[in-house]
């Protein structure tokens, strides 16, 4: 493009609207990578839905970057959303008791996309610029967003023009799915499926203090698209109820809930080498010929694929990482009997009990990175400082819907 049609092309950055735009945002969307840049690239199918990613969150908002001249055209949009997470706690309950949790009304930026052809314009600052001033009047007292380590651009767009800061660094943990048998459980454990209620319950019992603990955890396990909330209690040990439970837990439990990823988008791997899609197709062909040996077969991840994503990983004791390993196989099984391909958790890069999540290196990120953004002088509980200055918990609570 050259400077005399820069200088005449006027960007309106406006509200998506569904009807008009979605074939605009469809096309932006194809065009960008997702992950980490290079030969090998991430690329996401919406399903027909631009708005899937945050259509699930209490407050959400979708921008589109539009040229006025010489013809209209979407070049960019933004996705954000708004709710209130814990960001600390108060210490111990009066008269005994855990901590009483602090929440803080935490916005969230996810699919920055600008037309290639559009790049270096100042598109993508206008558009975060625009979703900022969104989150203030929805109340938002910090913005974040997550992107890659290897993602310069977009650390120069955040970090050095939009003053945000460093500020997690969780680990994403995929697995593949074998598609040719099932995952033997161990007999050490005994998995209870949770009701809702139940999962709730424990959640805000257990992990209320966590970081990045949604506060609405009631509408996440209700959704339709979580698929169940199963606790793990070693092999013989009774459940009673969960406020037997909660008065009275075993030694050692685990919990994770189920996110059915698979519904909203798929995921397609491109640009990967002749030898790794051979290697691929080959380990596919003897699991069929020969399931008996259980080889792990790496399934097609060149073509649209979908994912479960677990959540709500948690637990205590000394069998607890036992325990969640025995959740996760559990979890691989539901998503082979779902005609999934992959199963990924995102848990923070000190957390425990990570030894017990089963994963392959190469498909998972050791390090994702999360920056964020203080909007607000005051806080809505309390002056508890500035989160965006505290130090890192050994956990956190991922919320599926900003998978």
């Amino acid at each position: 493009m050259g400077g005399t049609e820069q200088e005449k092309m006027v960007i309106v950055v406006r509200e998506y609207e569904e009807e008009k735009d979605r074939e605009g945002a469809e096309l932006v969307d194809r065009t960008c990578e997702v992950g980490p840049s290079g030969a090998v690239s991430l690329f996401t199918d919406l399903l027909g839905d631009p708005v899937c990613r945050v259509r699930h969150f209490p407050a959400f908002l979708m921008l589109v970057a539009e040229t006025t001249s010489p013809e209209r055209e979407i070049v960019g949009l933004i996705r954000g959303c708004v709710k209130s997470v814990t960001c600390g706690d108060k210490g111990p309950r009066r008269g005994g008791g855990g901590a009483v949790p602090i929440y803080t009304k935490a916005a969230y930026i996810l699919g920055l996309r600008v037309s290639p052809s559009h790049r270096r314009l100042g598109i993508g600052l206008k558009l975060v610029q625009r979703m900022e001033e969104w989150f203030v009047s929805k109340g938002a007292e910090y913005s974040y967003m997550a992107t890659d380590n290897d993602n310069k651009a977009s650390l120069r767009l955040f970090t050095d023009r939009l003053h945000y800061s460093k500020f997690r660094t969780p680990s994403i943990l995929v697995h593949p799915v074998f598609a040719g048998h099932r995952l033997p459980l161990p007999r050490t454990a005994t998995l209870v499926r949770l009701t809702p209620s139940d999962a709730e319950s424990l959640y805000r019992r257990r992990f209320s203090t966590i970081e990045f603990f949604p506060r609405d955890i009631d509408a996440i396990l209700h959704n339709p698209l979580s698929l169940g909330t199963f606790l793990a209690l070693p092999s013989g040990a009774a459940f009673s109820g969960i406020e037997s439970f909660l008065a009275d837990p075993p030694t050692s439990w685990a919990v994770l809930s189920v996110w059915d990823s698979k519904s909203l988008f798929r995921l397609e791997i491109r640009g990967a080498s002749l030898l790794l899609r051979g290697l691929a197709w080959t380990s596919r062909a003897v699991d069929r010929a020969l399931p008996w040996l259980k080889i792990p077969s790496f399934p097609n991840l060149f073509r649209p694929f979908g994912g479960y994503f677990l959540y709500g990983l948690g637990g205590e004791g000394p069998a607890a990482k036992e325990l969640l390993r025995a959740l996760c196989l559990h979890a691989h099984n539901m998503a082979r009997a779902g005609g999934c391909s992959v199963v990924a958790t995102e848990v923070a890069a000190c957390e425990p009990l990570i030894d017990g999540i089963p994963h392959w290196r190469r498909l998972s990120c050791a390090e994702d990175l999360w920056c964020i953004k203080r909007l607000a002088e005051d806080y809505s509980d309390g002056a508890v400082g500035d989160w965006s200055r505290s130090p890192p918990g050994s956990s956190m609570f991922v919320d599926p819907r900003e998978v």
